[in-house]
């Protein structure tokens, strides 16, 4: 099949978890015999070459804004995609799903992948939230197919716009980093620290971890791997409040994002909203011992793998869990190993692509709209 994947920033991943589906995904379904391109926004994707691990890159322009980026430059890939003769468009995010119908102008087959409910994000806006729920209702309507990468995601499309929609996880296939240069970069000694990643926006709640630090009884630091365009206001209160046994990194990607994800003592997942995070899965393929806000989606990844806390508590609950844990390190090492076995049994990206490419496969086939 010839397979377009429009929505995200790009490949090489450097961002969140669509780009690395993209990455991940495509560069599978290219090494089994598909013809896969990714679309890229040019003021963010630097690499040079027209080929990353089999997929085909097209760069194309934006508007660089956080209300018109994804808009702007999905519906700029979704013209050029009319002539290109796709069989599959996978997008992204269900803010797009308001041109999801384009494609299928030119006979192709439109599978859109949702994510989380996005309008739950403090960052938006009234207008903006109410712009949000109306794509996920138009997402119901426009693509042939849509995708939900949790189930309590799935209940809610189920529940709110009466529509079946197909559940495909995310994926999480790692490679543990020896200790090296980012250990040493950054003072840190293997399982002698407590690390969180992710964007640094007020409902990943970032806050709950670096106000829980202040009252334990501990020398280990806590790691702040991230950053986030737009909000610099929330990041400069977090650094305000901070301790100094709290230690921001700023963005990671690569060598440096393995080599600290693979030897925390504990990873927090603190995020209030959202579906299957990926950092929380990349952190339990790793071995971490992970504790999770309590949402329903979070505890729907985590299963018995893992420890959690009440969100609606915060801090204060977050630091008895975590004071328990590092006055156990035996139950610290037991999750860590219930952690990666439940990732190799249910989130394995060669699974992951089984799916995707049974579902592209159906919808070639002709066999009508999936929802």
């Amino acid at each position: 099949m010839k397979i377009a994947m429009i929505g995200t920033r790009g490949i090489p991943a450097s961002y969140g978890g669509f780009e690395t589906c993209a990455e991940e995904l495509g560069a599978r379904l290219a090494a089994r015999g598909h013809d896969v391109t990714v679309y890229c926004r040019s003021h963010h994707i630097q690499y040079a070459e027209p080929m990353y691990r089999g997929v085909r890159l097209v760069k194309l322009p934006t508007i660089a804004n956080k209300y018109l980026d994804t808009i702007t430059h999905t519906t700029l890939s979704t013209l050029h995609a009319l002539g290109q003769r796709y069989d599959v468009v996978l997008m992204f995010i269900a803010g797009n799903s308001p041109v999801s119908f384009l494609p299928r102008l030119a006979g192709q087959r439109v599978v859109l992948n949702v994510d989380g409910l996005d309008w739950k994000r403090q960052k938006w806006p009234p207008p903006a939230k109410r712009y949000i729920q109306f794509a996920e209702w138009l997402a119901t309507k426009l693509p042939d197919s849509v995708v939900t990468d949790s189930k309590q995601v799935r209940e809610y499309y189920r529940e709110r716009w009466n529509a079946e929609t197909t559940y495909i996880a995310y994926g999480a296939d790692v490679e543990r980093a020896a200790p090296g240069e980012f250990l040493a970069k950054f003072g840190l000694e293997p399982r002698g620290y407590v690390l969180f990643v992710g964007r640094l926006v007020p409902e990943n709640c970032a806050h709950h971890l670096v106000n829980a630090f202040k009252q334990l009884r501990t020398d280990m630091p806590c790691v702040i791997v991230g950053d986030a365009p737009y909000a610099n206001a929330y990041i400069q209160e977090l650094k305000a409040s901070a301790g100094r046994n709290v230690i921001f990194t700023g963005y990671l990607f690569g060598q440096g994002y393995r080599e600290l994800s693979s030897h925390a003592y504990a990873f927090v997942e603190t995020s209030e909203v959202g579906g299957t995070h990926p950092a929380l899965l990349e952190a339990m393929a790793f071995g971490n011992c992970v504790v999770v806000n309590d949402t329903r989606e979070n505890l729907e990844t985590l299963g018995d793998a893992g420890l959690q806390y009440s969100g609606a508590r915060g801090a204060e609950h977050l630091a008895q869990v975590l004071q328990e844990l590092l006055d156990n390190p035996t139950r610290a090492e037991e999750y860590r190993c219930r952690a990666q076995e439940r990732v190799k049994k249910y989130f394995s990206w060669d699974v992951i692509t089984d799916e995707y490419e049974a579902l592209f496969k159906r919808m070639v086939q002709g066999k009508g709209r999936d929802i």
